[in-house]
């Protein structure tokens, strides 16, 4: 019998991934397009929703045309909590209010004012935050009232692409419980919240889970990308949840690290979990029956990218001559400096933060820095404060009686020897990675399979498609060398916390 391909898409910030994979585990086709994030005021992050479908068509026809394989299932993956509005007739109102947004600080206070931070997070199984959609909502609705008089859907990136394909409002738990507006617990929306918000229900999409089949390709989405017409179309998940189905992080005890533009852990648990302080993230899991723990640095490759763009011209033309990554070059450049970077530290908050600070206040800092320091310097301390800020996220996941002893990890960062050792030394536990790393648009393509009917669960797909590579063992001794720069970088928030304030208030 032919072997079924299945396809993925991952509606990513820097751009969309389309991955397609045959239904035995083989990578047959994969393809990124990029497109921009616009950033109009400090804080503001935003995209355009047809960037996102120009980009998914693109890379759904360049997999088909380099595989000559019509796909038999579609999942979809992407950026979680992004805004996207469109009116009665399903054209897009505004540009879409993403992830990394930080210009709804007085709506949180809205928020909190007129449901309660605690019942909050009762509710919604986290505290108000700024990157989260519901607060997107009330920020456009106060200050764009002619557009949310107009609008009519509200959707989440991936579910744009979800309508363009199928022509259906639909949205699965995952993606869904970053909105703010969901009761976590019961897997549905909250009425209590949409009351007291002032948001209409009949603006929101359908919910499903994760692996159900949520609507097929239209006869349009087919000319537009080259997919058959009737071709089922998978709930999906959020690219965090989508990624750890991609990694096989499906039971409790399991987590990954990510390190992407943001950087995030994630565990699975069998019971809800609430941090009462707000400083992580619980969600439902992209698997029936479970929820997850989850953390987010905002800055985290994006740190890193930053420095790349504005320091490192040299690496990147470099990089360019040798055919390789500037990231490579910048590693090794990091190597040769001793753990704590001769007494540099980064705050790596350049969005902001969400984890394990929830702050839209807060900046980036390099502190210590000195006449001694130089560009390899610059690079390990963002690296090592990345890095610090994962183990505080996952401290307080072991708060929460979260026990984490087995560590994918995963994204660009994986890439690195440097950043694996280093994480597995500060989390005190083995680090591996996987042989083929291809992360949400894998999870999205397994979810695809599971509504298709081609696997009959999320961990049968898992055992078809993921393979780990070696692991990285802890090593104490550095764990030690870390410690008094590991505890300074904790204390550094709270110092500073007050000023990013005053900053942040004075008029530019």
């Amino acid at each position: 019998m032919t072997e079924r391909a299945l396809l993925g898409i991952d509606v990513g910030t820097s751009g969309t991934k389309v991955l397609l994979v045959s239904e035995s585990g083989k990578v047959l086709a994969r393809h990124t397009e990029e497109y921009e994030m616009y950033q109009p005021k400090n804080g503001w992050a935003e995209q355009d929703p047809a960037d996102w479908w120009d980009a998914t068509a693109k890379g759904i026809k360049a997999v088909i045309a380099e595989t000559g394989m019509a796909p038999a299932s579609v999942g979809l993956s992407g950026q979680m909590h992004g805004l996207v509005m469109l009116d009665s007739s399903g054209d897009v109102l505004r540009r879409s209010i993403i992830w990394c947004d930080q210009r709804t600080e007085a709506e949180v206070e809205d928020m909190e004012r007129i449901l309660g931070r605690q019942r909050i997070i009762e509710i919604t199984a986290n505290p108000p935050m700024t990157g989260f959609t519901a607060a997107k909502i009330l920020w456009v609705k106060k200050n764009e009232p002619e557009i949310y008089e107009k609008c009519a859907h509200i959707l989440l990136p991936k579910d744009y692409i979800r309508y363009r394909l199928t022509g259906e409002f639909a949205t699965e738990v995952s993606d869904a419980s970053g909105m703010q507006l969901m009761d976590v617990a019961g897997r549905q929306w909250s009425g209590e919240v949409l009351a007291k918000l002032g948001i209409e229900a009949s603006m929101l999409a359908s919910m499903y889970e994760s692996e159900e089949l949520t609507g097929k390709v239209t006869k349009e989405a087919a000319g537009a990308t080259g997919l058959a017409e009737g071709t089922p179309v998978a709930g999906g998940a959020g690219d965090n949840p989508a990624a750890a189905i991609g990694t096989g992080v499906v039971s409790e005890g399991r987590a990954f690290t990510t390190v992407g533009s943001s950087a995030v852990i994630y565990a699975v648990s069998d019971e809800v979990r609430i941090d009462m302080q707000g400083r992580v993230h619980s969600l439902c899991a992209s698997v029936p029956g479970k929820w997850t723990v989850m953390s987010c640095t905002q800055g985290a490759g994006l740190s890193l990218q930053w420095l790349r763009n504005n320091v490192c011209n040299a690496e990147r033309q470099e990089a360019e001559r040798l055919g390789v990554s500037a990231y490579d070059l910048m590693g090794k450049l990091a190597e040769g400096v001793p753990p704590g970077s001769d007494k540099l530290l980064f705050l790596p908050y350049l969005m902001g933060e969400r984890s394990p600070h929830p702050d839209p206040d807060c900046r980036g800092v390099f502190f210590g820095l000195s006449a001694r320091h130089g560009k390899a310097n610059l690079i390990r301390s963002v690296i090592e404060g990345v890095s610090f800020s994962q183990l505080e996220c996952l401290n307080v996941f072991r708060e929460m009686g979260v026990s984490v002893g087995d560590m994918i990890m995963t994204g660009g960062g994986a890439a690195s020897p440097l950043w694996r050792q280093l994480l597995a030394d500060l989390y005190e536990c083995p680090v591996s990675t996987l042989e083929a790393n291809e992360g949400a648009a894998l999870g999205a393509a397994i979810l695809g399979g599971v509504a298709a009917g081609i696997y009959s669960s999320c961990a049968e797909g898992c055992e078809a498609h993921i393979t780990r590579g070696a692991a990285v063992a802890p090593d104490a001794g550095m764990r030690l060398a870390y410690e008094p720069y590991y505890q300074l970088y904790r204390k550094l928030y709270h110092s500073l916390r007050d000023d990013f304030k005053t900053l942040a208030k004075i008029e530019a």
